[in-house]
Protein backbone atom coordinates (compact mmCIF):
# COMPACT_ATOMS: atom_id res chain seq x y z
CA UNK A 1 0.00 0.00 0.00
CA UNK A 2 1.11 3.60 -0.90
CA UNK A 3 4.59 2.39 -2.35
CA UNK A 4 4.65 4.39 -5.79
CA UNK A 5 4.98 8.00 -5.46
CA UNK A 6 5.18 8.22 -2.09
CA UNK A 7 8.31 10.93 -1.79
CA UNK A 8 5.77 12.93 -4.24
CA UNK A 9 2.49 12.45 -1.70
CA UNK A 10 4.22 12.93 0.87
CA UNK A 11 3.66 16.59 3.00
CA UNK A 12 5.88 16.47 5.78
CA UNK A 13 9.56 17.24 3.98
CA UNK A 14 12.55 14.41 5.82
CA UNK A 15 15.30 16.71 6.89
CA UNK A 16 18.69 16.32 7.58
CA UNK A 17 18.23 15.14 11.29
CA UNK A 18 19.97 18.30 12.53
CA UNK A 19 16.88 19.33 11.91
CA UNK A 20 15.18 17.37 14.67
CA UNK A 21 12.58 19.59 15.79
CA UNK A 22 9.59 20.26 13.62
CA UNK A 23 7.38 22.48 15.80
CA UNK A 24 4.03 23.68 13.83
CA UNK A 25 1.84 26.60 15.24
CA UNK A 26 -1.21 25.60 17.21
CA UNK A 27 -4.03 26.06 14.93
CA UNK A 28 -7.24 27.71 16.06
CA UNK A 29 -10.49 26.84 16.78
CA UNK A 30 -13.44 28.18 16.92
CA UNK A 31 -15.11 28.21 20.68
CA UNK A 32 -18.59 29.91 20.08
CA UNK A 33 -20.99 28.62 22.49
CA UNK A 34 -18.43 27.14 24.50
CA UNK A 35 -17.89 28.34 28.14
CA UNK A 36 -14.15 29.29 28.88
CA UNK A 37 -12.25 26.75 31.17
CA UNK A 38 -9.15 27.89 32.36
CA UNK A 39 -8.02 24.11 32.60
CA UNK A 40 -8.55 23.57 29.23
CA UNK A 41 -7.06 24.76 25.80
CA UNK A 42 -8.86 27.43 24.31
CA UNK A 43 -8.41 25.71 20.80
CA UNK A 44 -10.40 22.91 22.52
CA UNK A 45 -13.04 24.90 23.40
CA UNK A 46 -15.24 23.95 20.31
CA UNK A 47 -15.41 20.13 21.51
CA UNK A 48 -17.03 18.77 24.71
CA UNK A 49 -15.24 18.07 27.18
CA UNK A 50 -14.27 14.57 27.72
CA UNK A 51 -16.72 12.60 31.04
CA UNK A 52 -13.28 11.01 32.51
CA UNK A 53 -10.01 11.61 34.25
CA UNK A 54 -6.42 11.04 32.50
CA UNK A 55 -3.48 9.13 33.74
CA UNK A 56 -0.40 11.46 34.58
CA UNK A 57 2.02 12.16 31.19
CA UNK A 58 4.64 9.84 31.63
CA UNK A 59 3.88 7.92 35.02
CA UNK A 60 3.18 4.64 33.06
CA UNK A 61 6.76 2.58 33.30
CA UNK A 62 7.02 -0.76 30.94
CA UNK A 63 9.29 -3.29 31.14
CA UNK A 64 12.48 -2.58 28.82
CA UNK A 65 13.01 -2.89 25.50
CA UNK A 66 14.59 -5.91 25.80
CA UNK A 67 12.03 -7.69 27.50
CA UNK A 68 9.13 -6.28 25.26
CA UNK A 69 11.33 -7.81 22.31
CA UNK A 70 11.23 -11.22 24.13
CA UNK A 71 7.23 -11.46 23.90
CA UNK A 72 7.53 -10.29 20.38
CA UNK A 73 5.70 -7.10 21.38
CA UNK A 74 6.79 -4.71 18.63
CA UNK A 75 6.30 -7.78 15.99
CA UNK A 76 3.10 -8.68 16.50
CA UNK A 77 1.86 -5.11 16.72
CA UNK A 78 3.27 -4.43 13.26
CA UNK A 79 2.45 -7.66 12.11
CA UNK A 80 -0.83 -7.43 12.95
CA UNK A 81 -1.30 -3.61 11.59
CA UNK A 82 0.52 -5.42 8.10
CA UNK A 83 3.01 -2.92 8.38
CA UNK A 84 5.29 -3.24 5.17
CA UNK A 85 8.10 -1.55 3.05
CA UNK A 86 7.28 1.95 1.77
CA UNK A 87 4.52 2.92 3.71
CA UNK A 88 4.25 5.95 5.74
CA UNK A 89 3.51 5.73 10.01
CA UNK A 90 3.28 8.43 12.80
CA UNK A 91 4.03 7.35 16.21
CA UNK A 92 2.26 9.48 18.36
CA UNK A 93 3.63 9.90 21.73
CA UNK A 94 6.91 7.80 20.47
CA UNK A 95 8.42 8.44 24.20
CA UNK A 96 12.22 7.21 23.95
CA UNK A 97 11.41 5.35 20.46
CA UNK A 98 11.20 1.61 21.11
CA UNK A 99 7.80 1.63 18.22
CA UNK A 100 9.83 4.36 16.12
CA UNK A 101 13.03 2.48 15.72
CA UNK A 102 11.29 -0.92 14.74
CA UNK A 103 9.07 0.72 12.43
CA UNK A 104 11.58 2.71 10.39
CA UNK A 105 13.32 -0.69 10.08
CA UNK A 106 10.01 -2.48 8.92
CA UNK A 107 9.28 0.16 6.37
CA UNK A 108 12.79 0.52 4.97
CA UNK A 109 14.45 3.08 3.05
CA UNK A 110 11.70 3.76 0.73
CA UNK A 111 9.07 4.23 3.95
CA UNK A 112 8.51 7.19 6.58
CA UNK A 113 8.10 7.31 10.19
CA UNK A 114 7.34 10.99 11.60
CA UNK A 115 7.58 10.15 15.37
CA UNK A 116 5.27 12.91 17.81
CA UNK A 117 5.25 13.57 21.15
CA UNK A 118 4.23 16.20 23.46
CA UNK A 119 7.47 16.27 25.71
CA UNK A 120 9.73 18.21 24.77
CA UNK A 121 12.71 16.40 26.73
CA UNK A 122 11.36 13.09 25.41
CA UNK A 123 11.82 14.12 21.42
CA UNK A 124 15.07 15.32 22.60
CA UNK A 125 16.61 12.04 23.76
CA UNK A 126 14.66 10.62 20.83
CA UNK A 127 16.38 12.84 18.50
CA UNK A 128 19.67 12.31 19.39
CA UNK A 129 18.94 8.35 19.42
CA UNK A 130 17.82 9.29 15.86
CA UNK A 131 20.71 10.32 15.07
CA UNK A 132 22.85 8.01 16.63
CA UNK A 133 21.70 5.26 14.91
CA UNK A 134 21.44 6.70 11.44
CA UNK A 135 17.26 6.79 10.85
CA UNK A 136 17.35 8.61 7.65
CA UNK A 137 13.77 7.81 7.11
CA UNK A 138 12.63 9.14 10.27
CA UNK A 139 11.38 12.60 11.23
CA UNK A 140 10.47 14.28 14.64
CA UNK A 141 7.89 16.38 15.29
CA UNK A 142 6.18 18.18 19.00
CA UNK A 143 2.24 17.68 19.06
CA UNK A 144 -0.23 19.12 21.14
CA UNK A 145 -2.39 17.53 24.30
CA UNK A 146 -5.71 18.76 21.73
CA UNK A 147 -4.16 18.19 18.25
CA UNK A 148 -1.35 15.31 16.72
CA UNK A 149 -0.40 18.35 14.19
CA UNK A 150 -0.02 16.05 11.37
CA UNK A 151 0.02 16.60 7.72
CA UNK A 152 -3.06 15.83 5.93
CA UNK A 153 -3.42 12.33 3.43
CA UNK A 154 0.33 11.53 5.05
CA UNK A 155 -0.26 7.95 6.66
CA UNK A 156 -0.69 4.55 5.80
CA UNK A 157 -0.89 3.82 9.98
CA UNK A 158 -1.24 6.02 12.64
CA UNK A 159 -0.03 4.14 16.08
CA UNK A 160 -1.05 4.92 19.27
CA UNK A 161 0.44 2.75 21.44
CA UNK A 162 -0.14 2.91 25.57
CA UNK A 163 -0.55 6.41 25.17
CA UNK A 164 -4.18 7.31 24.49
CA UNK A 165 -5.28 7.07 28.37
CA UNK A 166 -2.90 10.19 28.44
CA UNK A 167 -5.14 12.23 25.63
CA UNK A 168 -6.56 15.17 27.95
CA UNK A 169 -8.55 16.27 25.07
CA UNK A 170 -9.49 13.11 22.73
CA UNK A 171 -12.40 14.93 20.65
CA UNK A 172 -10.41 17.40 19.46
CA UNK A 173 -7.27 15.41 18.89
CA UNK A 174 -8.98 12.56 17.15
CA UNK A 175 -11.04 14.49 14.90
CA UNK A 176 -7.81 16.75 14.09
CA UNK A 177 -5.46 13.30 13.68
CA UNK A 178 -8.29 11.69 11.00
CA UNK A 179 -7.48 14.38 7.53
CA UNK A 180 -4.07 12.49 8.39
CA UNK A 181 -4.87 9.34 6.80
CA UNK A 182 -4.75 8.16 3.20
CA UNK A 183 -7.20 6.54 2.04
CA UNK A 184 -7.29 3.30 3.42
CA UNK A 185 -5.35 4.39 6.30
CA UNK A 186 -5.97 2.82 10.09
CA UNK A 187 -5.53 4.23 13.52
CA UNK A 188 -3.58 1.53 15.55
CA UNK A 189 -4.10 1.88 19.50
CA UNK A 190 -2.71 -0.89 21.73
CA UNK A 191 -3.84 -0.14 25.78
CA UNK A 192 -5.16 -2.09 28.23
CA UNK A 193 -8.78 -2.68 30.02
CA UNK A 194 -8.91 -0.20 32.86
CA UNK A 195 -9.81 3.41 33.84
CA UNK A 196 -8.32 5.83 31.95
CA UNK A 197 -6.60 7.42 35.63
CA UNK A 198 -4.71 4.23 35.85
CA UNK A 199 -3.37 3.89 32.21
CA UNK A 200 -5.78 2.02 30.20
CA UNK A 201 -9.14 2.46 29.00
CA UNK A 202 -11.70 0.49 28.65
CA UNK A 203 -12.03 -0.78 24.85
CA UNK A 204 -16.73 -0.12 25.04
CA UNK A 205 -15.47 3.57 25.80
CA UNK A 206 -12.49 3.67 23.22
CA UNK A 207 -14.96 2.53 20.70
CA UNK A 208 -16.99 5.26 21.70
CA UNK A 209 -14.70 8.14 21.40
CA UNK A 210 -13.21 6.74 18.07
CA UNK A 211 -17.32 6.43 16.95
CA UNK A 212 -18.10 10.11 17.97
CA UNK A 213 -15.49 11.93 15.85
CA UNK A 214 -15.76 10.15 13.20
CA UNK A 215 -14.44 6.09 12.73
CA UNK A 216 -15.37 2.69 12.56
CA UNK A 217 -13.50 0.14 14.05
CA UNK A 218 -11.99 -2.28 12.00
CA UNK A 219 -10.38 -5.66 14.15
CA UNK A 220 -10.19 -6.31 17.94
CA UNK A 221 -7.75 -8.87 19.52
CA UNK A 222 -6.55 -9.24 23.28
CA UNK A 223 -3.31 -9.92 23.08
CA UNK A 224 -1.60 -10.75 26.50
CA UNK A 225 2.16 -10.25 25.35
CA UNK A 226 0.76 -6.50 24.17
CA UNK A 227 -0.14 -6.21 27.98
CA UNK A 228 -3.92 -5.20 27.15
CA UNK A 229 -5.38 -5.11 23.64
CA UNK A 230 -4.74 -4.26 20.19
CA UNK A 231 -7.66 -2.30 18.38
CA UNK A 232 -7.40 -1.27 15.06
CA UNK A 233 -9.78 1.99 13.38
CA UNK A 234 -10.55 3.53 9.77
CA UNK A 235 -12.34 6.73 9.25
CA UNK A 236 -15.86 6.62 8.02
CA UNK A 237 -18.02 7.97 5.32
CA UNK A 238 -18.47 11.30 7.51
CA UNK A 239 -17.12 13.52 9.96
CA UNK A 240 -18.97 15.30 12.42
CA UNK A 241 -18.60 19.08 13.13
CA UNK A 242 -17.74 19.79 16.52
CA UNK A 243 -20.69 20.73 17.92
CA UNK A 244 -22.09 17.52 16.71
CA UNK A 245 -19.95 15.06 18.85
CA UNK A 246 -21.80 13.70 22.08
CA UNK A 247 -19.04 12.83 24.98
CA UNK A 248 -18.67 9.18 25.84
CA UNK A 249 -19.18 8.05 29.77
CA UNK A 250 -16.56 6.08 31.21
CA UNK A 251 -18.13 2.54 32.54
CA UNK A 252 -18.66 2.61 36.04
CA UNK A 253 -20.24 6.62 35.50
CA UNK A 254 -22.93 5.58 32.97
CA UNK A 255 -23.04 3.14 29.33
CA UNK A 256 -19.91 4.73 27.18
CA UNK A 257 -22.42 5.22 24.89
CA UNK A 258 -22.22 8.76 24.15
CA UNK A 259 -25.62 9.83 25.98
Amino acid sequence: MATRGLMDRMQFAMRPLACILLIAALPLSGCQGRTADPDRPESALAFPKPDRPVSELGANQFSTETERDSVNEAQTVMDLAQIESGMTVADIGAGEGYYTVRLAERVGAEGRVLAQDIDRQALRRLGARVERERLDNVSIKLGAEDDPRLPEASFDRVFLVHMYHEVAEPYAFLWRLRPALHPGGKVIVVDVDRPTDRHGIPPTLLFCEFSATGFRLTEFVRKPDLQGYYAQFEAAEEQPAPSEIKPCQQPGNGDANGK
